[in-house]
């Protein structure tokens, strides 16, 4: 049976208009002769959409109870049964009521489409997993609700339903999106115009991903392998050289000119395990290019244009940035160079040769290091010198030996030579036995002069083969020492690694690995005074470096103070104190200073970042408070005006009881609006850390009828159950009211209708716990510590209850007084708060 196609609506926003798209697919498809069924469509109450169900079949919704409520989700076994040829299916990332089949409703979807069905569906940008955190951060709202991003990647088709944020606006406004009631409260949080912007930028970098994603598998399933140019990206080279910098950034400044390009740094490692380039240019110009928005790739290639060019293709680059070749002319001679090779294959790609500075200078990196020892080339020198002679000597004796014995004597004398003392000794000694050879073995003897034509080419191949022999030898030697240093070098870079992954403060570890690994008394990280920096004379003076870190003992102050000092960059310098470090060794210190300068500013951003937090907080506290009192503000004092206009108002005249209606109105708006300014005042002295408490013994027998008294009639029902013999608590009597009144109005506002909360207490290991029960809808252990955010409602759906201050001011009012609120869950289902208050010693005076 062929599976399903799935084709889904994505949004940026609540309101954008998905469902009505959808349902327009739908009609279309229906009228084309396609079996539709419509088996659920949420139209929140909007009779645009509405209308757009027309004469589609609307499956009946299957209806569920719980919690003594009852809910409707759709029928997935009467879509099976029925089987049309395509299902509407609303809001993808919605969680089903439990006691479903499934969890989820893309989980249904998911077995309508094994069935064969097809299925219309829809989602917001906000519900989809990889960028929940995102969308919080930007909005301030989590959303429970989420659909993994494979099922969204997975669909045949996902189309965009886009709106400016100005036009979604105006659609709230007039009354398009939510109910009257609704619009101030999401204009004033939700749906913010930076925020549906926001949303409207990662619906269209997510659907750009997945249509190359697509784009990819298309050129792949068809062996494309030329470079489409449906996006800029550009890719820049990197040998590891000083030029890099001055790369990046021109490959920067192209991709800066096309708006959404990519930038990709790669570069080249040798595929013999060989280190080619300088480890810590390559850290520093990762970094670079990282904070100018792009990526660092590196691959293993022996051929370095076809590895380079593989990569480029590999990413669909559309231009490519090398720098102009560094090595000289006479080199440009024996081989046409990376550059050039890579500008005559790159096909459809363009290419960038940059010039800088150390172009045409060749390769002025650190010397060559010599591939034998000193004692070694010594040693072979001797040999040559001595050994030569001796086996001349020894030949001479040895009777009916030919030419050709000979010259593999000889021959053999200097591959020996060759594996002591390596190239030069075994140049010397390959010389040297052609002229022994030349005198003392070939016909005319002691005479330079050779007779026969075979006998000069014996000797030529001998010089020829002792030559090579030597070379490969002596290249042989070098690779094992090179090999042998990489890997050592990348044995340090890993424990290096895995001492700042494991460690809690990576700069510290970096340092302090960089003392260890090169037995120094002391590492230390100095910074220039920004009023010396770029100035090379003030920084030999006393005084202009600063310690930002340092490890060890008697670390140095200033660069001249320690015994090698590697530059990061213009202001900051690595000091090692303790020895002197080799030439060989300053390439792998010079890649931990790179990344002691990466984890320095990682370490000041992180304080930057704690410093600006609570600003954060602050502002987004504010943000939330007016959007949160325009409404919670405006609603008792329109209640309160309406009623006192009404009784002054000459035109109607009340009767007494219409009258006393009329005023207890104004009066239950007024003591609403005294309880939000007491919470909100409350509030800001908790957050200041200016709330006076006055801590004495009182018994909750005589608090917790105060509390209810002031919640009036609402509270009458609240059943209590608190023990005679229960101790006092120490606590504040005032603060200590206003934590009872919010807890219980709080359970008064979920408790079912019939079913009011129940106030019980007991004490616990010198605590007393008042327990305020009800029996509602709950909260899911996962939102506990969501419900004390201040302005914080359950969902952020309510706009009648408050401004959501209850519960925070309540923890913050107990924690003060050195108590606690926590919550759990009532058997059978509701919510429990749970007051926790240390026990006075004494009870009070009665």
């Amino acid at each position: 049976m062929p599976r399903g196609e799935l084709r889904i609506y994505l949004g940026a926003a609540p309101g954008v208009g998905k469902t009505y798209a959808m349902l327009e697919e739908a009609r279309r498809r229906a009228g084309r002769g396609t079996d539709v069924l419509v088996g659920l469509v949420e139209t929140h109450g909007r009779p645009h959409t509405a209308a757009m169900i027309g004469d589609l079949t609307v499956l009946p919704r299957r209806t569920l109870r719980h919690r003594d409520a009852e809910f409707t989700e759709l029928d997935l076994d009467a879509v099976l049964a029925r089987r049309p040829e395509l299902v509407v299916v609303d809001e993808l990332a919605h969680t089903n009521v439990p006691g479903s089949r499934h969890e989820k409703r893309w989980q249904d979807v998911q077995e309508l489409l094994d069935a064969g069905i097809s299925v219309l569906s829809t989602v917001n940008i906000q519900h989809l997993e990889s960028i929940n955190d995102v969308v919080a951060r930007i909005t301030g709202t989590t959303q429970r609700e989420t659909v993994p991003d494979a099922v969204v990647r997975a669909a045949e088709q996902v189309e965009l339903v886009d709106m400016t944020p100005e036009a979604l606006r105006r659609r709230m406004a007039h009354g398009n999106i939510y109910r009257p009631d609704r619009i101030d409260a999401a204009l004033g949080n939700y749906f913010r115009l930076g925020n549906l912007t926001a949303l409207r930028e990662l619906a269209l970098l997510w659907l750009a991903d997945k249509v190359d994603d697509q784009l990819d598998r298309y050129r792949a399933q068809q062996g494309i392998s030329a470079t489409w140019e449906a996006r800029e990206r550009v890719v820049v080279a990197l040998t590891g050289g000083p030029e890099g910098a001055t790369l990046i950034r021109r490959a920067a400044r192209i991709a800066a000119r096309t708006k959404g390009a990519d930038l990709l740094a790669v570069h080249v490692a040798r595929n013999d395990g060989l280190a080619g380039a300088d480890p810590a240019q390559l850290a520093r110009q990762r970094v670079l290019v990282e904070s100018l928005g792009g990526s660092y790739h590196q691959v293993l290639g022996g051929d370095v244009p076809a590895a380079l060019l593989d990569f480029a293709r590999g990413v669909n680059a559309t231009q490519l940035v090398l720098g102009a070749s560094r090595r000289g002319r006479f080199a440009h001679l024996v081989a046409r160079g990376v550059g050039v090779t890579t500008t005559a294959r790159s096909g459809a790609i363009d290419v960038h040769l940059v010039t800088h500075p150390q172009a045409g200078r060749g390769r002025r990196g650190a010397g060559v290091p010599a591939a034998l020892s000193r004692r070694r080339r010594l040693l072979g020198f001797a040999l040559a010198g001595l050994g030569l002679p001796l086996l001349t000597l020894l030949l001479s004796v040895l009777p009916d030996l030919t030419l050709t014995n000979d010259i593999l004597i000889f021959l053999a004398g200097v591959v020996g030579v060759a594996l002591v003392g390596g190239l030069w000794p075994a140049l010397v000694a390959a010389l040297g036995g052609s002229l022994l050879l030349n005198w003392f073995f070939t016909p005319p003897y002691r005479t330079l002069t050779i007779a026969e034509a075979d006998n000069l080419l014996a000797l030529g191949v001998f010089v020829g083969v002792a030559v090579a022999v030597s070379w490969v030898v002596d290249v042989a030697a070098r690779r094992t020492r090179e090999a042998a240093r990489a890997a050592a070098d990348a044995q340090t870079l890993a424990t290096v690694a895995g001492s700042v992954l494991r460690g809690e403060r990576p700069l510290p570890a970096l340092l302090d690995r960089l003392r260890e690994t090169f037995a120094l008394r002391a590492v230390s990280v100095l910074e220039l005074a920004p009023d010396a920096q770029g100035r090379p004379d003030r920084a030999r003076e006393e005084g202009v470096w600063r310690r930002v870190a340092s490890v060890g003992v008697d670390p140095a102050g200033s660069p001249g103070a320690g015994e090698t000092t590697v530059p990061v960059d213009d202001r900051l310098t690595v000091v090692l104190s303790g020895r002197r470090l080799e030439a060989a060794d300053r390439r792998i210190v010079e890649a931990f200073a790179a990344q002691a300068a990466v984890a320095l500013r990682q370490e000041r951003l992180a304080e930057e970042a704690a410093t600006a937090r609570p600003l954060a907080e602050a502002d987004r506290l504010r943000t939330a408070l007016l959007a949160a009192v325009s409404h919670d503000l405006r609603t008792p004092l329109a209640s309160a005006k309406a009623a006192v206009s009404s009784l002054r108002s000459p035109d109607v005249d009340f009767d007494p009881e219409d009258r006393a209606e009329l005023l207890a109105t104004a009066d239950e708006s007024l003591d609403r609006l005294g309880r939000l300014v007491a919470n909100l005042l409350d509030m800001s002295r908790l957050q200041a850390g200016a709330l006076g408490v006055t801590r004495t013994a009182i018994g909750l027998e005589d608090a917790v009828p105060l509390a209810l008294d002031e919640l009036g009639p609402a509270a009458a029902d609240v059943r209590t159950d608190i023990p005679a013999d229960l101790p006092a608590v120490d606590a504040d009597p005032g603060l200590l009211e206003r934590v009872l009144v919010n807890i219980v109005a709080n359970a008064l506002r979920h408790s079912p209708p019939g079913q009011p909360p129940t106030l019980t207490a007991s004490t616990h290991a010198g605590q007393v716990e008042l327990r305020v029960i009800d029996t509602g809808p709950g909260i899911p252990e996962d939102r506990w510590e969501h419900v004390f955010l201040p302005f914080q409602r359950l969902g952020d759906r309510d706009n009648q209850t408050g401004v959501g201050l209850g519960l925070a001011l309540s923890r913050g009012l107990a924690e003060a007084m050195g108590g606690s609120i926590t919550p759990e869950t009532t058997p059978g289902g509701g919510l429990t708060m749970v007051l926790r208050l240390p026990a006075a010693d004494e009870r009070p005076d009665r």
